[in-house]
């Protein structure tokens, strides 16, 4: 609470001229955020149809997201570059325009090399201008509630798919996939669309506010300094294993409930009504994908970054592991899995608000727009390689014993090594000011 107290003395003209302001942009920025959250979330109820209309298996599908997530995260250094050159509106209503007409045209593709075409490459650039756009706009409007506001829009990317998830599953069952697809692709690119437009860069000298309490000191590092430090490539580490479970259980949800014996035709009774299970732990779990963001990136702003990802971050461990133990029970895998999320979701509120404490706001876009290329190897690893194990094997028993791994071994990592290793540079750079 003292903490919160400093940080907001600190930026008085934060809480009075641009109070107002700054959360109609955050309101606006959660919008965005949602508009480009289904291609991913709710990619797993489209593999069935494009496997049976490609004629390809499961890992060659898989292909497809990893390729939307590769081209999403990896090319973000350059798109976080033409956003703070070029001002986001403009960028970012691009991309949502593209992630939607990625969905429109991979609605005619007929082989495996038009659904990566369409679906991976427009999806894949498309939400990754708008995702790192608007996550480094806010961490300039929001200098002393980094880890709220991070949370904050990025649960808008995890709560998107819930609104979408049943309708595009009544859809795709009343209506087939191609009309599923342009529909909501021609939803998702309107609202976009109206939403970046109305975005805006805050007051010149608010975004150059540090963070007391966090360790920043005034002024920035530029991404190639940033590069050369420990600190950035422990975290980049991190995020790499972090991201593979969760991506694991997002992009397989569907193939590894089937082999655990919930299909399509299982329900499951929640408060007396009968839904069907695989759904609705989709929608289940984007509800918690999304509370978890502005949860712990709140609590982290309290208890210190490397703490609360700890708790996070072996939370998902556990949870993983327990969702194992009672897999064949529909209403304990929705529940289950949720509590993955929650321990998942976070690290897209945690990563960019440490990495902006320790780093600066100057250069925060393209320098996140590094860091978050963790999740393009987060996705090789939890998409088609996962797929690949289980085909190898003949069982996702590995492949979860590998995510629980990382995730505990994660979490230790946030205290005994990212966080003596930061304070360490950060008391390095109090004798040594950060050069931009």
């Amino acid at each position: 609470m003292a903490q919160s107290q400093t940080m907001r003395a600190a930026a008085p003209g934060i809480e009075t001229e641009t109070a107002s302001a700054r959360w109609i942009q955050l309101l606006l920025g959660f919008i965005v955020m949602m508009t480009i959250s289904s291609p991913q979330y709710v990619w797993t109820l489209f593999v069935p149809s494009f496997q049976k209309t490609t004629g390809s298996i499961l890992s060659e599908v898989q292909w497809t997201i990893t390729f939307l997530i590769v081209l999403q995260t990896w090319l973000s250094p350059l798109q976080g570059y033409l956003i703070e050159r070029l001002g986001p509106k403009v960028l970012i209503g691009l991309g949502a325009v593209m992630s939607g007409a990625g969905w429109i045209a991979s609605s005619y593709i007929t082989s495996i090399w038009g659904l990566y075409a369409t679906y991976g490459l427009l999806c894949g650039v498309g939400t990754g201008i708008v995702y790192i756009g608007i996550i480094g706009l806010m961490v300039r409007w929001f200098p002393d509630r980094r880890g709220l506001a991070t949370g904050v829009v990025a649960a808008g990317y995890g709560f998107g798919a819930i609104l979408t998830t049943f309708p595009i599953d009544t859809m795709l069952k009343a209506s087939g996939y191609q009309h599923t697809l342009m529909v909501f692709g021609a939803i998702f690119a309107a609202i976009g669309l109206i939403g970046a437009l109305m975005l805006k860069t805050p007051p010149e000298g608010k975004a150059a506010l540090s963070m007391p309490g966090a360790g920043a000191k005034p002024g920035s590092l530029a991404p190639i300094a940033m590069l050369r430090t420990p600190v950035f490539w422990l975290m980049f580490a991190m995020m790499s294993m972090m991201s593979t479970g969760g991506l694991m259980v997002i992009t397989q949800f569907t193939s590894f409930a089937k082999s655990f014996g919930i299909d399509g035709k299982t329900t499951v009774v929640i408060l007396g009504v009968t839904l069907a299970a695989i759904p609705t732990a989709l929608t289940f779990d984007r509800v918690t994908n999304g509370l978890t963001r502005p949860f712990f990136g709140w609590v982290s702003d309290h208890i210190g970054r490397e703490n609360t990802m700890a708790i996070a971050f072996i939370l998902e461990g556990i949870a993983i592991f327990l969702m194992l133990q009672y897999r064949s029970d529909p209403f304990l895998l929705v529940v289950l899995s949720g509590l993955v999320f929650f321990g998942w979701g976070e690290i897209f509120s945690l990563f960019p608000s440490t990495l902006t404490d320790t780093f600066g706001t100057e250069h925060a876009t393209t320098n996140y727009g590094f860091l978050y290329m963790a999740q393009g190897v987060g996705s090789i690893l939890g998409a088609p390689i996962a797929a690949m194990i289980y085909e190898a094997t003949g069982s996702w028993m590995p492949v979860f014993g590998l995510v629980i791994g990382m995730d505990i071994l994660t979490g230790l990592l946030a205290l005994f090594a990212l966080k003596p290793l930061r304070r360490a540079w950060m008391a390095r750079q109090t004798s040594s000011p950060i050069a931009s």
